[in-house]
């Protein structure tokens, strides 16, 4: 499990879509992968990933849950990407990330076996 602060890349879309006025929708393109707006601060990450490991506890075993009886072992990663979201929309104003004061906008992974990807799309004038 990890969390990647992806504000920069965002920002740097952004500016080159060189819309002043709009929106930005970013989206975990992968079932047990999440983005998430929140603090970049290390104790609350250390926090989300000790609360969601509480919730829905890795076990790779079939018993625990019925996902794991198709083959696959990953139940978990899909339970904490439901908690995290899927996407984030944020307002763009003046060609910059609106945001509140501290917010970031995160990449979340659970699974990291195969390769992923965030959609990115600017919406505006």
């Amino acid at each position: 499990m990890a969390f990647e602060n992806i504000t920069t890349k965002i920002e740097e879309v952004v500016q080159q879509s060189g819309v002043r006025e709009g929106l930005v929708l970013c989206n975990a393109m992968h079932i047990t992968a999440s983005v998430f707006i929140n603090d970049n601060e290390r104790g609350l990450h250390e926090d989300y990933k000790k609360w969601l490991e509480g919730l829905a506890p890795f076990d790779a075993s079939p018993e625990r849950y019925a996902h794991n009886r198709t083959g696959e072992d990953n139940a978990d990663a899909h339970m904490k990407r439901q908690i995290m979201g899927r996407e984030v929309v944020v307002a763009i104003t003046n060609g910059k990330l609106d945001f509140g004061p501290w917010e970031q906008i995160f990449y979340g992974e659970f699974d990291g076996r195969r390769a992923k990807r965030v959609l990115v799309k600017v919406i505006g004038e």
